[in-house]
């Protein structure tokens, strides 16, 4: 079993810093629809599923994403969101 995710994580890791950040963004509507689907008129249980599937999705994309980018790529997506703060503030 070990080796099965040691794989993935190298499979993952070789794609590209383009395809990382895409996967981390598809986080974010999983996110959004996880919790705005409570505001639907059904039952609770089907917000319970919808919002274990939604919510399990968010992370899978999330824990992916940071995966395909490895860490050089989360030290390169940091400096450019610090270099699009400070352009603000000029």
């Amino acid at each position: 079993m070990k080796s099965l995710f040691a794989r993935l994580k190298q499979w993952l890791a070789r794609l590209s810093f383009r395809t990382g950040v895409i996967v981390l963004l598809c986080c974010i509507p999983c996110y959004i629809l996880s919790f705005a689907q409570m505001a639907l008129p059904l039952s609770a249980q089907t917000k319970g599923v919808l919002w274990f599937v939604l919510f399990g999705l968010a992370k899978t994309f999330q824990y992916g994403g940071i995966t395909i980018l490895g860490v050089e790529g989360v030290k390169r997506l940091k400096q450019k969101f610090k270099k699009k703060k400070t352009e603000n503030k000029e």
